[in-house]
């Protein structure tokens, strides 16, 4: 494990206007476990999981090879997740995930929060900046949010982001052992350079 994380590569950080965004690396685990832990009821049933398989597992060690994964995932160019950080602490997490290049150039956001912190802003505020950074650093086309219909929480992200709704995809990922509808929202590049000052003014204080 050590010789894994000998190559972790440097932490890579976006800045808002109350909250950071930063790739998370082993000395966070303890905040991480603490947010998990308390949080556990609320999280599971909305995570991807196959039918029958336990949760993944959260011990240090785990955390630890998650992390080089993500690394990993970064230096291809594949993904990118990043720890939500407010409050002066860990407070969900953010991912940029299945990015594909060639004709597609797309990727997929998804996210959670500390059930604590929910409804203040936090969440769309990540959202815009992984946005910001999906567009104009990595030069994405379009970016996906794909949300179970039920899950109010995660649609009044979208909703207050004024993310366009495409439509509904039946029995579209598996979560929590069950294939379940997906809402997908989608924005491209087109669409963000019309409303990229606006969100960005709006959520991060700068146009």
């Amino acid at each position: 494990m050590t010789a894994a994380r000998t190559s972790q590569v440097a932490p890579l950080e976006l800045v808002g206007r109350r909250i950071s965004l930063r790739t998370l690396v082993d000395a966070d685990y303890d905040g991480w476990y603490e947010v998990r832990t308390r949080c556990r009821d609320w999280l599971v049933p909305w995570e991807p999981r196959p039918k029958g398989a336990p949760p993944p597992a959260e011990d240090r060690g785990s955390f630890s090879a998650r992390c080089a994964i993500r690394d990993r995932e970064r230096q291809l160019g594949t993904g990118y997740g990043f720890g939500i950080f407010a409050e002066g602490r860990f407070a969900g997490e953010i991912t940029l995930s299945s990015i594909q290049r060639g004709p597609f150039q797309s990727g997929f956001i998804g996210y959670w929060i500390d059930q604590a912190l929910a409804g203040r802003g936090y969440v769309p505020e990540a959202v815009v900046m992984t946005l910001h950074f999906s567009f104009e650093a990595l030069g994405l086309h379009r970016v996906e949010i794909s949300i179970i219909p039920r899950n109010m929480a995660s649609r009044r992200v979208v909703d207050k982001l004024g993310l366009r709704m495409e439509g509904v995809s039946e029995r579209f990922l598996e979560i929590d052992g069950v294939w379940e509808d997906h809402a997908r929202y989608a924005m491209t590049a087109e669409e963000w350079q019309l409303r990229s000052r606006e969100l960005l003014w709006l959520w991060l204080g700068r146009g």
